[in-house]
């Protein structure tokens, strides 16, 4: 009986010290990953402006807080200003156009892929940069629509941490505000959304 009743403290102490010394794994996990995460929103209306040169020569100067969408025959181009108020580097992965702004966002296999990588600083400003240059897509004729008729659209943008993990979507709402300080293209630009892609929302 006395073997038999240690032998089931020694369980006991055992199951305790497991589980305190997994909470404990658990708990610097997701301290380590606080530390790597990125969030992205808009830049502050104040914020400097920023220059962005596309693969074929083209520049765009965005104001903070702004995007700004050109639209010709052959291309569309969209630089968004973005600051990132995670303690984590952002890496942006890619971009979507969106038809339904309040629906689910789309998979992000089927996201446009940036050619180059994209780091936002922890606390610094940057960028997320969109070219088309197919005028037969769909969202090659949505874009050239709303620099016509200024209405209202919005821009899913699939970013990570520096390890490739801890995957966002941050959903991002253009609003056409055109201004004395900036030009007709300028739009203002607010975060809808954020979503997790590689672990359960919060919502």
């Amino acid at each position: 009986m006395a073997t038999a009743g240690g032998t089931a403290l020694l369980a006991v102490s055992t199951f305790s010290s497991t589980r305190s010394a997994n909470a404990a794994a658990r708990s610097a996990e997701r301290g380590l990953l606080d530390g790597l995460r990125p969030i992205l929103v808009p830049t502050r209306w104040n914020d400097p402006v920023e220059k962005v040169r596309f693969a074929d020569g083209r520049w765009l100067a965005v104001p903070g807080g702004r995007a700004v969408l050109e639209v010709t025959d052959e291309a569309v181009y969209l630089v968004i200003s973005l600051r990132n108020v995670g303690r984590g580097v952002g890496v942006l992965h890619g971009w979507d156009v969106l038809v339904d702004p309040m629906g689910p966002h789309g998979d992000p296999a089927d996201f446009h892929m940036l050619t180059r990588d994209i780091y936002v600083a922890a606390g610094d400003g940057g960028f997320c940069q969109v070219a088309l240059r197919d005028p037969g897509a769909d969202q090659f004729a949505q874009l050239t629509e709303r620099s016509k008729d200024g209405q209202p659209f919005s821009i899913d943008v699939l970013y990570g941490d520096t390890e490739g993990g801890q995957r966002m979507i941050t959903r991002l709402g253009l609003s056409h505000h055109p201004s004395q300080d900036t030009e007709d293209n300028a739009w203002a630009v607010s975060a809808g959304r954020h979503f997790n892609v590689d672990r359960a929302d919060p919502r």
